[in-house]
Formats: C-alpha cells, sequence, structure tokens
C-alpha cells in the first residue's frame, strides 16, 4: 500500500468519526448556490480532510467539495467529498460516505471511500487491486444485458440529462432496475452484485475514488461519450464486458 493511500484511509476514518458525532443530531442545514444542501459537518469535515492530508503532502493540491480548490498550480492534487449522500445524511438515512480520490498529472492513482455507519472500507490503487475491508474486489462475469443489473442515480437528473431515451432503451434491455444512488450503487458494480449504473449531474469529487475503484475491480468508467473523464459531469460505471452496449444504448 502506498503512503498516499494509507494517509487517505486514516484521514477518511477520522473524518468518519467527527461526521457521526453529527449524525442523527439537530442539523443546521443551508442551501449552496448550485441548489444542494450542506450542514456545519460537511465543512468541519473537509477542513479536517485537508488539514491532514496537507501536514503529510504539502505539495500537493486540493480541490473539495465545500471549499473549492486550492493550491491550483499543483500538478498532483486530492479530489474530496466529505459527506457523498448529503441528503441521506441529513434525513438520516445511513448510507453517505467520505471518498478522497488522489489524482497526479490528470491521472486517478489512488481512492479512497469510507462509510461510517456500516465502519465499511474501499480502497484502490492504480496496479495494486481493489479492496473492502481487505477483501479483494472483481465485478462480475456477466456478458449479456439481458441478464444485468441497472443502478441509476436522480430519475428527474437523467431526465434532464439529454439521454432520456437511451436511458430507457437501456431499462427496457436489462433484466432489473434499481435506484441506490451516490457512491453506493457504484460500489455494488465493483463488488459483482449488479452490472451497470449511470448517473447524471455529478461532479468531479463524486466520481475520483469510484474511478480508480472500478478499473482495479476489473471493470470500467466513462462518461456518456465513452470518454473515461471525472470531469464531464456523467458517467458509466460497468463490469466492462457490457460497456459498450451502454453506450450504444444511450446515444442512439
Amino acid at each position: 500500500m502506498t503512503p498516499q493511500l494509507e494517509a487517505a484511509i486514516a484521514a477518511a476514518k477520522e473524518a468518519g468519526r467527527l461526521i457521526l458525532s453529527h449524525f442523527y443530531s439537530a442539523l443546521q442545514v443551508e442551501t449552496k448556490a448550485d441548489q444542494t444542501p450542506v450542514t456545519a459537518a460537511d465543512r468541519a469535515a473537509e477542513a479536517l480532510l485537508v488539514d491532514t492530508l496537507k501536514r503529510q503532502f504539502p505539495t500537493y493540491g486540493f480541490l473539495g467539495e465545500e471549499f473549492g480548490a486550492q493550491a491550483a498550480e499543483a500538478t498532483t492534487r486530492w479530489l474530496i467529498d466529505p459527506i457523498d449522500g448529503t441528503q441521506n445524511f441529513i434525513r438520516g438515512i445511513p448510507y453517505f460516505a467520505t471518498l478522497i480520490g488522489l489524482e497526479e498529472a490528470g491521472e486517478i492513482t489512488a481512492g479512497v471511500i469510507y462509510a461510517p455507519v456500516q465502519d465499511e472500507l474501499f480502497y484502490a490503487a492504480r496496479g495494486q487491486g481493489a479492496y473492502r475491508n481487505g477483501e479483494r474486489l472483481r465485478v462480475s462475469d456477466v456478458a449479456e444485458l439481458a441478464q444485468a443489473t441497472l443502478l441509476h442515480g436522480g430519475l428527474n437528473l437523467l431526465q434532464h440529462s439529454g439521454r432520456w431515451e437511451g436511458f430507457l432503451r437501456l431499462v427496457a434491455a436489462t433484466r432489473r432496475q434499481r435506484g441506490f444512488g451516490d457512491y453506493f450503487a457504484h460500489t455494488l458494480v465493483c463488488r459483482g452484485q449488479a452490472e451497470v449504473m449511470v448517473e447524471s449531474d455529478v461532479k468531479p469529487w463524486d466520481l475520483a475514488p469510484i474511478k480508480i475503484l472500478v478499473e482495479e475491480a476489473g471493470g470500467r468508467f466513462s462518461d456518456f461519450q465513452g470518454r473515461p473523464s471525472i470531469y464531464s459531469g456523467n458517467a458509466v460505471v460497468s463490469n466492462g464486458r457490457l460497456h459498450d452496449a451502454v453506450l450504444a444504448l444511450l446515444a442512439a
């Protein structure tokens, strides 16, 4: 395990403890300019993560959901989502997680997801595999869309993505469909429990650790146009075997 990955895991767990201290409490919820909610826990967790990682890697930059970019000139930076699933967190739904990705010269080389309620840790580094609580992750072997489980994020967001008709074709082509959303759905693909996850209106900090996790688990990550970018605002995560078929249906 690389020093960067070890540091990110330790920082994510520390942030998780802080976040849990706010869970089920009387939260003050604000609405940001993009109409998404934020709490004091989001901001405190991101501040903790930045401070912890900056002490160990002072030359690295940061891109976080709450405080934006820091040291933007750095070629290596951390991408941070302190609470992925803030709306779950606010409503007492226990599926939320801290997300950390490491980007070096434009490539995601390591990622960590820590879900504190379940004490569930996902991590990966380039060429070293993907793991959940120490156990190797592998995507499924399903090779036909007709046998696949399709996961999706918010349907209203997909309706406004310009790919709604393609998404409906994908629904018709797959065996089962479920709307879990956020980090959790992506990890089901990495575990081999589902084959495809499609999501729109997402930010790079939502996707950075997802990309390296699914790739190291043997799957594939892209945007709706097939580019392996976390900066397009949308994502397709799959077991790899079905990826091209998914993209074709979305684009048709």
